[in-house]
């Protein structure tokens, strides 16, 4: 048995690495009669591979695409570069693939022997990216929280406030989401009894406890942390209504900035500032006709805008 499965992985690995094999081809390759061949191709499509035979010249056997993707045997050398495109993935250097990324290196690195992490490892650390600026995040960390999210199973980090102070966090993790080249994990802090935002960046020794837990009736992850990080740090909140169309504005003021609602043909923009002069050069700089809702320290703050600038261009 152990050596007919071994064939048969050897021949989904042959017939993974070209188009098409003729059956004699295959059974020198792997030194069985072509009989042999048929029976395992038969094994191979009995597990979901679509093994396709076409005869006549120029035929053989071809593995084609299914309706569902069946699992995918990889050597050494393709697993390690499987690894390293998802960690550069997930580190952001591919647009709109980090959280599809970081869940595929979470179902990889859970099979992935240790010496072709440390390959991996080996590679990432001797490869630098130009593709902007790019928060660091260990992927160990990424990987660890995307596997205890799947779980789910309750995990601990160490995490470093803007401030300095560093403690340990107990959490339920339900999301990992990626805003402006940072990631942030949405979570049920297990002592302070509340939903919770960290970056990932912040933290270190992220690992699951092995305790699983009931999921809770959790916010919209993409909003939540939005807000979290748009609002929730700051002073002030700033609201203010823009005269004009809501994905106008949106395509001018980045999500880790502010919130951006459709009010009517109007928009609503929220921002958190500890600075509202800060708020008031940046929405005075979009463009359209702008109305003060809150603070009014803000309309304070757009008078004295104003008279610098009609001062400057006197």
């Amino acid at each position: 048995m152990n050596d007919t499965t071994q064939r048969v992985l050897s021949l989904l690995n042959l017939l993974q690495s070209r188009p098409v094999w003729t059956g004699a081809e295959l059974a020198e390759r792997l030194g069985v009669t072509t009989r042999s061949i048929r029976r395992d191709v038969e094994r191979l499509r009995e597990l979901g591979y679509p093994v396709r035979a076409e005869h006549g010249t120029g035929g053989g056997y071809q593995l084609g695409a299914g309706k569902a993707l069946p699992p995918l045997l990889l050597d050494d050398e393709e697993a390690v570069a499987v690894a390293v495109s998802l960690r550069l993935a997930a580190g952001g250097t591919v647009t709109g693939l980090g959280e599809a990324a970081v869940r595929s290196l979470a179902k990889l690195d859970q099979v992935l022997p240790a010496r072709l992490r440390s390959e991996v490892k080996g590679v990432i650390d001797a490869t630098v990216s130009l593709d902007g600026p790019v928060t660091p995040v260990d992927a160990d960390i990424l990987v660890a929280l995307a596997r205890a999210i799947r779980t789910p199973e309750r995990a601990t980090f160490d995490y470093t406030k803007p401030g300095g102070e560093r403690s340990e966090r107990r959490v339920e993790p339900y999301r990992l989401v990626a805003a402006a080249r940072r990631w942030y994990l949405m979570a049920w802090d297990l002592d302070r009894e509340d939903w919770r935002t960290f970056r990932l960046d912040r933290m270190v020794a992220a690992r699951g406890t092995g305790w699983r837990f009931k999921p809770r009736d959790a916010p919209d992850a993409v909003e939540y942390v939005q807000s979290s990080i748009t609002q929730a740090p700051y002073q002030f909140v700033a609201k203010v209504r823009i005269h004009a169309p809501a994905h106008q504005v949106a395509e001018r003021v980045p999500p880790t900035m502010a919130v951006v609602e459709p009010d009517g043909e109007a928009s609503i923009l929220t921002a958190g500032a500890d600075n509202l002069d800060y708020v008031a050069y940046h929405v005075v700089r979009l463009g359209w006709p702008v109305t003060v809702i809150e603070p009014p320290e803000l309309r304070e703050a757009m008078r004295e805008l104003a008279e610098r600038l009609t001062a400057a261009g006197a």
